[in-house]
């Protein structure tokens, strides 16, 4: 199933603050499939989303320049399976020497797909799995405002 980033918001835990990345299939409009996600990464997709230039390249920014530079291109984003409560993703490429799939981390692959705007997809067995109702992620904090507030 087709999905958006709807949101990438923080939850306060008795450990501290826990951002996840909320993804949001086209045909659901109550559910949602949250994944809990490093601060870092968090911070780097929405500055994907934002298109937001720092300067010098983060991570991210290398990763996709080098993808680029190399004739490659990201064609999607796939959240393809749920082992011991570990999301695994896929992420699309044509290269020169044709198709590939290579094996990432959900945040590394979202972090690409918002600079790139590849589409992301969600294996429907996958979102049945981690689906939770979108209220409970509506009211989380903004990772750019917890961001903001520890600079």
């Amino acid at each position: 199933m087709n999905a958006d980033i709807d949101a990438v918001r923080v939850a306060m835990t008795e450990d501290g603050p826990v951002p996840v990345v909320v993804l949001a299939p086209d045909d659901n409009d109550e559910g949602v499939l949250p994944i809990f996600i490093g601060f870092e990464e968090a911070v780097s997709i929405a500055r994907g989303l934002e298109a937001e230039d720092i300067g010098r390249p983060l991570t991210h920014d290398l990763t996709l320049d080098l993808v680029e530079e190399l004739g490659g291109r990201i064609t999607r984003v796939v959240v393809s399976s749920l082992e011991d409560n570990t999301y695994i993703a896929d992420l699309h490429l044509d290269t020169p020497r044709g198709e590939t799939v290579v094996d990432a981390r959900p945040s590394d692959s979202l972090a690409l797909a918002a600079r790139t705007n590849a589409p992301v997809e969600v294996e429907s067995e996958v979102f049945e799995r981690g689906q939770r109702d979108r209220d409970e992620f509506d009211q989380l904090q903004d990772i750019r405002e917890v961001a903001e507030l520890g600079t």
